[in-house]
């Protein structure tokens, strides 16, 4: 493989652990255990992977290490979801889908598309930090609400 090419794909896995850390540091900051590491590893090894099956393997399906990449993170997003026994919910969910998004980053930018790449981040961004306290809103607004306080349709 060549030097200029070797050197454009250092650059396609450096700007995907840039865009995965943004969303680590999010995780990091909400005191979440899968945090910037976590995520930036994700994200490099996701890009990683990718130049290699696009590059390194010229006979190859490059479409075999990408199912591979997507099982591999579904993988350690499942090792994040913990089931509360107190409640019966689970906890972690948000999580694992966000290290799924992060080597879904790692793989756009390791196809050389930067552009979607930045502008997955931004998204998954708002969904982390803006939607956050809609749906804490949501929750709390539900928690508050009674069996007694719904209306059943029965006033007449």
């Amino acid at each position: 493989m060549a030097l200029e090419l070797q050197l454009e794909l250092c650059l396609r896995v450096t700007v995907s652990a840039l865009l995965s850390s943004l969303v680590g540091l999010e995780r990091e900051w909400q005191g979440h255990p899968a945090g910037l590491r976590t995520h930036m590893l994700v994200g490099l090894g996701a890009a990683l992977f990718t130049v290699l099956s696009l590059f390194a393997f010229e006979d190859g399906d490059p479409g075999r290490v990408a199912a591979q990449v997507v099982a591999g993170v579904g993988f350690l997003g499942a090792g994040s979801i913990i089931q509360r026994r107190e409640r019966n919910t689970p906890h972690g969910l948000t999580t694992a889908a966000g290290i799924w998004a992060v080597a879904a980053i790692g793989m756009a930018c390791g196809a050389g598309a930067y552009v979607l790449g930045v502008f997955s981040t931004a998204l998954i961004l708002f969904v982390l930090a803006v939607l956050a306290g809609i749906s804490q809103r949501v929750r709390r607004s539900r928690e508050r609400t009674t069996p007694d306080d719904i209306d059943h349709g029965q006033q007449q």
